[in-house]
């Protein structure tokens, strides 16, 4: 897919030296995974599928990865992670192999990641370091490349395993994958320091300047839909969908990173706001959470959320728990009334298991243990289109659920009054009677209600809302 906004084609020339870099650096991903079984003794995610992540984390900033090797972890060592014996046989395939870089998939300590990389004799990075790579690479916005750069820094900041002139270079990534090595130490930490001081006061401006865009957007009070879901999930996908918009969506983990609002047409009218937002994952840094706050807000203020989910990847369980557990640390309960579950790539299921989504998705009258009627998943293809109706009738009637549905009658020269209705309420149903009078049947927002009954004394309140 060719970039299409000023900001992709930005983020394409900024990413092509790093991209030039990784295309040549032959790369070994190691998943040193202990074993972890939950309380039914069952493992919640397959090692198998944990590595072949990481091995989509190291190919979406184009790494070489020339093998991926699945090692299973008894006892952390403190020096080096894994044990001697392991670690010197790894050393013989990376200097067979011709390995430059060395992912490993998990947390590294600073005194691990030194060690390993001096038995090795090649670069190392973990987890947080591949995915903040990431990170410095998509973000395109000011506020989403200052709050990357920050998380960069504070992760760096007890490391300092490499020189830090990357600092003055104005492009993504974060040097990972070149630069001289250990220099400077005390200088490097100032630096550092100094960087992070003012990037939290640059960040201050840009947060007050989202704040008041939020505000005005609340003050013409359309209600907030929310994309959450893990990463790859079909989000974008989704978004370009319902938006008609063009935001870069590719099959690679963290195609988004920045947030992303465009406003959309319900089936009766209304307006709402749909924003797109950072893709989840397992292990995701605390300080990436922190750093994609102002992201996150959206989600946190949202009327609806959509969780969107892969459900034809064979993880897609561990992946949804995943985003419950990041949900929760956001304040928000996984089985919240305003989450709507998106059951996502139904094109790439069989008629068989399509068929039996279907089922499960379709309402069965069941209760919830509070009394409500239990939350039923959508089952849609945001590629093909399959299901996007449904998806909007059920985004609609969760937003009715809170909403008063009301009886209103204009005479023929009351256009001004129509005209107020369709900018400010839902016109569910409209008729004239023999003398030209319309008999409308409007649903309004609670927070438009005052105004509303200001404007139309007479409207009747109808049963049942």
């Amino acid at each position: 897919m060719e970039p299409r906004t000023p900001g992709e084609i930005r983020l394409q020339r900024q990413a092509e030296p790093e991209a030039a870099i990784a295309a040549e650096t032959r790369t070994l991903v190691i998943g040193p995974y202990q074993t972890k079984r939950d309380a039914a003794g069952a493992e919640p995610r397959p090692p198998l599928a944990r590595l072949d992540e990481a091995v989509g984390l190291a190919a979406a900033i184009e790494l070489d990865v020339a093998d991926k090797l699945l090692v299973t972890v008894q006892q952390i060592r403190p020096s080096t992670f894994l044990g001697k014996g392991r670690v010197e046989e790894i050393a013989g395939r990376i200097e067979a192999d011709g390995i430059r870089l060395v992912v490993m998939d998990c947390a590294l300590s600073p005194v691990q990641q030194r060690n390993l990389e001096k038995a090795w004799g090649v670069k190392v990075i973990d987890r947080t370091g591949l995915i903040l790579e990431i990170f410095g690479r998509r973000a395109s916005t000011r506020e989403g490349t200052l709050q990357v750069e920050h998380a960069h820094l504070a992760y760096q900041r007890s490391r300092l395993v490499r020189s830090w002139t990357h600092l003055e270079r104005q492009r993504g990534g974060f040097g990972f994958l070149g630069g001289p090595g250990e220099t400077q130490i005390e200088a490097d930490r100032r630096m550092i320091q100094e960087r992070m001081t003012r990037i939290e006061r640059e960040l201050e401006t840009v947060t007050r300047t989202r704040g008041l865009h939020r505000r005005s957007r609340r003050r013409v009070p359309y209600p907030i839909i929310a994309l959450v879901g893990y990463t790859n999930a079909g989000k974008s996908t989704l978004f370009n969908r319902l938006t008609r918009a063009e935001v870069l969506a590719e099959n690679m983990l963290f195609a988004t990173l920045d947030p992303t609002a465009r406003a959309i047409k319900l089936p009766h009218g209304e307006t709402a706001i749909l924003s797109d937002t950072v893709g989840f994952i397992s292990d995701l840094p605390t300080m990436l959470i922190a750093a994609f706050r102002a992201t996150l807000e959206d989600v946190i203020e949202a009327d609806i959320l959509l969780h969107v989910r892969d459900i034809a990847h064979e993880d897609a369980e561990a992946q949804g728990a995943d985003v419950a557990e990041v949900l929760a640390e956001l304040g928000i309960e996984p089985d919240a009334d305003r989450i709507i579950e998106v059951w996502n790539k139904a094109d790439l299921l069989d008629e068989a298991e399509r068929e039996r989504l279907l089922n499960l998705s379709r309402p069965n009258g069941a209760k919830s243990p509070t009394g409500k009627d239990a939350p039923k998943p959508v089952l849609l293809s945001a590629l093909t289109g399959e299901g996007i109706d449904r998806l909007m009738s059920r985004i609609e009637a969760r937003i009715a659920a809170s909403r008063t549905s009301f009886a209103v009658i204009l005479e023929p020269a009351q256009g001004a009054e129509l005209h107020w209705l369709y900018e400010n309420a839902e016109v569910l149903d409209r008729r004239e009677d023999a003398s030209g009078a319309l008999h409308l049947v409007v649903r309004v927002a609670p927070e438009k209600e005052p105004r509303f009954l200001n404007r139309f004394g007479a409207a009747r309140r109808l049963k049942g809302t």
